[in-house]
């Protein structure tokens, strides 16, 4: 095991303390920003700044039905495919009007005019799991042509998951592309335990499965575990759970998967279900503590 890190890196803390989780831009994750169908602007707290979202599913189709998830699923979907060409020409036609200072016309990001033509990333999350689309990898070439033809080197490509797809050829493909390319890769891990992961993410797909599937992935490329923590009825998660949870961390460590950090969260939006609630700054701080000291790896909160 790794030695615990419990310095916070100034730098690092002070970029993301300075986006406040209260502004109406933080706070208002819509998935729909003009026209489009595919693309849409964000400031995101966990990429210290302005993110692209590419949303994969305007379908709203999921295989996780997570207790805490804000997408409004009684209401249709969008598109029930996605096309690459149309994507890149949503995707090239935002950008163009993000660096040209067009979302200081828009009254949601008046809380962020320093922050509103530095794009940070580009970032597949959506409203479903971006991996169950059949051409992932078109995707990810549709992105990689506009942050080229536009020279931003340094913006990530981003693909925030449940895991659950990581272990499909396509998807492969795609992370390897991304690879090349400034990609990082957040997969989730709530639970430690196949049954609170069942009374939280409400998935049928095997736990085990996701575990392995961040293994593999952990194995090519590091990669951030991304954990929401909450209270389900008004109960914390256990000691047993998280110390479950941890030992999940540290049997990915153990078979040569590598973790960057961890991004330790709770609720920040509406939930569909009102007995999920989300915790305090200071008990997601302790349970981040909890996770540094058993595991050793970096973790940083998100209240």
């Amino acid at each position: 095991m790794r030695s615990s890190s419990l310095v916070a890196r100034p730098s690092l803390y002070e970029a993301m303390n300075s986006i406040k989780n209260h502004w109406v831009s933080v706070r208002n994750h819509q998935r729909s920003f003009a026209e489009y169908t595919y693309v849409y602007p964000v400031i995101s707290r966990r990429s210290q700044g302005l993110s692209i979202g590419v949303n994969l599913n305007p379908d709203k189709i999921c295989n996780f039905d997570c207790v805490y998830c804000e997408v409004d699923r009684r209401s249709p979907g969008k598109a029930r495919e996605v096309d690459p060409v149309r994507l890149q020409a949503e995707l090239a036609e935002l950008v163009d009007f993000v660096l040209a200072g067009g979302l200081a016309g828009q009254a949601r990001f008046d809380e962020v005019p320093a922050l509103i033509r530095d794009i940070k990333d580009f970032a597949f999350s959506g409203d479903g799991e971006p991996t169950m689309i059949p051409n992932f990898y078109d995707c990810v070439q549709a992105v990689v042509r506009v942050k080229e033809e536009r020279a931003l080197t340094s913006a990530k490509i981003v693909l925030i998951t449940n895991a659950a797809g990581l272990d499909k050829t396509d998807v492969r493909r795609g992370l390897a592309l991304m690879d090349e390319h400034q990609g990082e890769i957040w997969g989730k891990l709530d639970a430690g335990t196949e049954d609170y992961y069942r009374r939280v993410n409400r998935s049928p797909i095997v736990f085990e499965r996701l575990l392995a599937n961040l293994l593999t992935t952990a194995q090519v490329r590091p990669i951030v575990i991304q954990s929401l923590f909450l209270r389900v009825k008004g109960e914390l998660i256990s000691d047993a759970e998280l110390e479950a949870y941890c030992r999940r961390l540290n049997d990915l460590a153990r078979g040569g998967g590598r973790i960057k950090e961890v991004h330790a969260y709770t609720i920040a939006r509406p939930t569909p279900e009102p007995w999920a609630t989300r915790l305090s700054e200071e008990e997601l701080n302790r349970i981040a503590e909890v996770i540094r000291r058993a595991t050793g790896l970096e973790v940083r909160c998100f209240s």
